[in-house]
């Protein structure tokens, strides 16, 4: 299987906050189990619509999400398997969402 160009999902998702974070990351599974990163991406929630217009959530309700995980060019070869990780933190990777909905790099 060959996967070339961007890589987007689209994720529908609720939480019990009013800001959080939404990653997800492609996974090349090998036969024997291993896993290897292919791309990435993360969306904070209350720039879902507009990074000019922030948007705090509804806890609870539902909302939809792209997260772009970039664009990539591999061939798979028989016997792998493509992995879909989804999270709300990557810590180290992007940074921390406390979840309030506090401006960034204000929150206590």
């Amino acid at each position: 299987m060959i996967i070339c160009g961007p890589l987007r999902v689209r994720l529908f998702a609720s939480s019990s906050a009013v800001d959080t974070d939404w990653t997800a990351k492609i996974v090349n599974v090998y036969p024997d189990g291993r896993a290897v990163r292919l791309n990435d991406g993360a969306v904070r929630a209350q720039f879902r619509k507009s990074v000019y217009a922030p948007t705090l959530l509804t806890p609870g309700a539902v909302e939809s999400y792209d997260i772009n995980c970039s664009a990539t060019c591999v061939e798979l070869p028989r016997g792998h398997r493509l992995r879909l990780e989804i999270s709300s933190s990557a810590f180290g990777k992007f940074d921390v969402n406390p979840n309030t909905g506090a401006t960034i790099g204000q929150e206590v």
